[in-house]
């Protein structure tokens, strides 16, 4: 299970959280609750199949800037691809 904190300015807005809801509803294994007085979003990933990029891409689209409070955890990363020769 990975845990994830976003702050993002404006997710309290009623009709921002059912853009959120429905973006995010595609997302398989991911579990997350708003905290409405402090703009923060937790998730709970069963399974890391989505990108830290990814995820904050879905803010990006409903027009919030998105902040990771904390770091990202690792298996959330995108693994670099090497090259084949």
């Amino acid at each position: 299970m990975i845990e994830l904190e976003v702050y993002a300015a404006g997710v309290r807005d009623l009709k921002i959280i059912l853009e959120l809801d429905h973006a995010l509803e595609t997302m398989v294994g991911l579990h997350y609750k708003i905290d409405r007085n402090h703009d923060i979003v937790y998730f709970e990933i069963e399974e890391p199949k989505v990108s830290i990029k990814d995820l904050l891409n879905v803010f990006h689209r409903i027009g919030l800037v998105p902040s990771v409070v904390g770091q990202v955890p690792p298996e959330m990363e995108k693994k670099k691809t090497q090259v084949l020769r």
